[in-house]
């Protein structure tokens, strides 16, 4: 017997891929955790006669000889009543999981690569076969890819990503269905856990981020928490936001949420025993308390930061400089000499101004090239350390249109940063 499973509080991207695997097995039974998010159990409900495995939920462990996991790739992200399965030595085990992380399921085939959708992975091979698709399946998986993908807005979406949403509208998937179900289900106990949280929000800055948790203790079941969340960190407006939920004494739940893609929550999850996407995870956690987690957590972001691409990184560096008394007809010499757009104007060793190219658009006269630097430069000078990531440098350059700037450490200039240097990393065009 062939089974299909997914994880537990599957959302629609794991349902979509399950009806996907079926698609491949056909013959397989479905075996969905008793934990589905609330939409889900909402489309399962109106589509009972299509979908109609939702209503057969019991299988004989002894008569399973393969187990097909999709959207994960660890024994404790799926139903509890088939862990039985994990000493049997005799299953085969097929996965397809569009998480990093790497799981302690062990498959005799995998198929796993960080695509923004699970059900993305499933329709290549869907296509490649020429399966075809119903109106209904297609609306669904589009559901699901829409869903964990921000209709294809989050970071993590790719090409393929986009190019399945395309395949799946050319099989009629219905637009007009997917707001029904994408909408959230935000009830009353949800807005009450959002508003404590709202009460005492804590924030700490790492490394130029801003970073928030929240405890809460909740009694009984609660769905949505990751919504929860993901509008807390957007009301409290921060980089990320981290919500940990106590259930009971040794029990909590943490859930992380953020809109940066250098700060991986998935895979801060994962180093404290959960997983997830860069933008979003979560984890289950015993014996340890708030603060320690919080601690951890803030560990984590700080050494994921020092370990990636820095300004130090990218800057150029030995700087050229100019005195303050050059005049502007020998600074244009030397920009031109120097195929640079900007220089640091110095003063008796201190930096005092910046001047570039748009700074010559105020000589009105000629004798103004023979005045000294200082009269034309721009006195509002802004710096960052060598230890900043190159988004923080882009994030200033855009924010005060300037095009470069200077890299400085323990009050002195060592190196200067350009936009030119930000975009060079962020287009890949970085060198080895």
């Amino acid at each position: 017997m062939q089974v299909i499973t997914t994880h537990r509080s599957t959302d629609f991207d794991a349902l979509a891929s399950v009806v996907a695997a079926l698609k491949l097995f056909p013959k397989a039974a479905v075996i969905l955790p008793r934990s589905i998010n609330p939409n889900v159990k909402a489309f399962l409900s109106i589509h009972k006669d299509l979908y109609d495995f939702y209503l057969n939920q019991t299988v004989n462990l002894d008569e399973v000889t393969e187990l097909i996991v999709v959207d994960t790739n660890q024994w404790s992200r799926i139903a509890r009543r088939l862990h039985p399965l994990k000493t049997r030595k005799d299953i085969k085990i097929y996965i397809w999981d569009h998480h990093e992380q790497q799981g302690d399921i062990h498959a005799h085939y995998i198929c796993q690569e960080p695509l923004g959708a699970n059900v993305s992975l499933i329709l290549r091979q869907l296509r490649q076969e020429k399966r075809a698709l119903t109106p209904m399946n297609s609306t669904l998986m589009l559901i699901g890819l829409y869903e964990d993908t921000g209709h294809l807005t989050y970071p993590s979406t790719t090409p393929e990503d986009a190019y399945t949403a395309a395949y799946l509208l050319e099989q009629c998937a219905d637009l007009n269905i997917l707001g029904t179900f994408l909408s959230p289900a935000y009830g009353e106990r949800q807005k009450e856990i959002l508003f404590d949280m709202l009460k005492n929000p804590v924030k700490h800055n790492v490394d130029g981020f801003t970073i928030s948790f929240s405890t809460q203790k909740i009694t009984g079941h609660v769905d949505r928490l990751s919504l929860v969340v993901q509008l807390y960190r957007e009301i409290v407006n921060v980089d990320a936001a981290f919500g940990i939920f106590i259930r009971d004494e040794n029990r909590y739940i943490v859930i992380g949420r953020s809109n940066r893609e250098d700060i991986n929550i998935g895979a801060i999850m994962k180093s404290i025993g959960g997983g997830g996407h860069p933008g979003a995870g979560s984890a289950m956690l015993t014996s340890t308390n708030p603060k320690t987690v919080e601690s951890m957590i803030l560990e984590l972001i700080e050494g994921n930061q020092q370990s990636s691409v820095k300004v130090g990184d990218l800057m150029s560096f030995p700087v050229v400089s100019i005195p303050a008394n050059t005049t502007m007809d020998d600074v244009s010499k030397i920009l031109q000499e120097k195929e640079c757009t900007g220089l640091p104007v110095l003063e008796n060793d201190k930096m005092v101004g910046i001047i570039s190219r748009r700074d010559f658009v105020k000589l009105k006269k000629k004798s103004q090239w023979k005045a000294p630097v200082k009269a034309f430069m721009s006195r509002d000078i802004k710096t960052i350390s060598p230890d900043k990531s190159p988004l923080h440098a882009a994030k200033i350059m855009v924010k005060y249109d300037i095009g470069r700037l200077p890299v400085v450490d323990n009050g002195k200039i060592i190196g200067i940063v350009s936009r030119s240097d930000a975009m060079m990393y962020f287009y890949d065009l970085l060198p080895e």
